[in-house]
């Protein structure tokens, strides 16, 4: 057995750097989707018209995430990362600061383009650092976008609250975040460095890297041997997408809430969130990949039941409850299975790639879930809508051996394994 590891200096800057930023990205992205009421009567954007604007965000993200994969060829992800952040921030800014309605469409496309290679390029430097730490560590940065997105819809509610303008919302928000970004770009663990203690960084663990830098990635896992996890991602995010788009409607026209507690479910599913994500790592590192996810869709499900077959509110709530805390696991492993994949198949250069293309099924879980849920509880009911999502979610049982096979778990009392522990029944798909 070999000793642990303990992280030199760079890396677990590079960790603090790397968590900060996923918290402003959780902030940004919450302060423009839980003011869309605010733009759309701003700029004067129609029923008609809203769906298309709501749609055309995660379409273009898509097309950044597939330009990330791209980029990544010629610069490190690191780079593109600390040029993308900035570009979000002050785009979110635009939202609030223009003045027609050809310009906000303008804002929001810079929006989407570049949050989708912000978002690939955050999660391609997640997988890596969890590779030079060796141990799991990719939940706490999740973690860190869930605590962002509620203090960004907790300044958002302020807003609302005060009556404040976009742009009084946006201003000083993009203010302290536009600096902070610039400066934690700093510290981003670059391909080819060292930490303090000799070892490679994060995006070199394994000699990936030309000595000065710059990136070298390479292909991607094939997308055929890629679809579970790409399954597994996008059906988790109809799951989340049901709650964050349905959860106070169904509250209040299914199960007869008020109007003000009809908004408190989406907020219990966000801090639920956070804690799972927070205590998530070290249930990977005691029990594996593998029994996390599994317990995590088993939860989540139960989650979709217990809301589908609720007297009441209360009890609804608590359904709600289960859904954070089950589907708040997935992605993030299944971002770190991605990773560990494609190093076991094509080497460390093909993790960043990999990583981009399947961030693509994010976008496409958002984009289905919303709708899929409200043609369903129009035709049908709201109630047997949401057995529609639990479904989805739990065809993750099917490919949990994708996740890691179970013997092989990270942390001081295994030894860290020298190849990737991504289970191999992904191989005959």
């Amino acid at each position: 057995m070999t000793p642990p590891q303990v992280p030199g200096a760079r890396l677990r800057h590079g960790r603090v750097s790397l968590a900060l930023s996923f918290f402003v990205q959780g902030a940004v992205f919450a302060l423009l989707v839980t003011r869309i009421p605010a733009i759309q009567v701003r700029y004067g954007i129609s029923d008609s018209l809203l769906p298309a604007f709501l749609a055309a965000v995660p379409v273009l993200a898509g097309v950044g995430s597939v330009g990330a994969e791209h980029l990544v060829k010629r610069i490190s992800p690191s780079t593109v990362l600390r040029c993308v952040q900035p570009v979000v921030c002050l785009a979110l800014l635009a939202v609030g600061a223009v003045s027609s309605l050809v310009q906000v469409a303008v804002a929001l496309a810079a929006f989407g383009l570049t949050v989708g290679a912000l978002d690939a390029s955050m999660n391609m430097l997640g997988v890596s650092l969890q590779r030079a730490y060796g141990r799991s560590i990719m939940l706490g940065f999740h973690a860190a976008y869930s605590l962002g997105g509620i203090v960004g819809a907790s300044l958002a509610w302020a807003g609302a609250h005060w009556q404040l303008s976009l742009m009084l919302l946006y201003g000083p928000a993009v203010a302290v975040f536009v600096p902070l970004v610039l400066v934690i770009g700093r510290w981003f663990v670059a391909r080819g460095g060292r930490d303090e203690g000799g070892e490679r960084d994060a995006s070199n663990g394994d000699g990936d890297g030309d000595g000065d830098g710059r990136a070298v990635a390479g292909a991607p896992v094939a997308m055929r041997l890629l679809l579970p996890l790409c399954l597994v991602m996008a059906f988790t995010y109809i799951g989340d997408s049901t709650v964050s788009n349905w959860s106070a409607k169904y509250l209040q026209d299914v199960l007869g809430s008020s109007e003000q507690l009809a908004t408190v479910p989406y907020n219990v599913y966000m801090v639920m969130t956070l804690l799972g994500r927070t205590v998530g790592d070290l249930g990977v590192r005691r029990f594996g990949a593998v029994p996390v996810v599994r317990t995590g869709t088993v939860v989540a499900a139960a989650g979709f039941a217990v809301v589908a077959a609720a007297p009441g509110a209360w009890v609804g709530m608590v359904g709600f409850t289960l859904l954070g805390l089950g589907l708040c696991v997935i992605v993030p492993q299944t971002f770190a299975a991605a990773g560990r994949y494609a190093v076991d198949l094509g080497g460390p250069g093909a993790s960043d790639p990999t990583i981009a293309r399947l961030n693509i099924f994010n976008y496409v879980g958002f984009l289905i879930g919303s709708p899929l849920v409200g043609a369903l509880g129009d035709t049908w009911s709201y109630r047997g809508a949401m057995l529609v999502p639990m479904a989805l979610v739990l065809v993750t049982l099917v490919y949990a051996r994708s996740f890691g096979s179970s013997p092989a778990r990270y942390g001081d009392d295994h030894e860290r394994p020298r190849t990737a522990d991504v289970g191999r029944g992904s191989n005959g798909l």
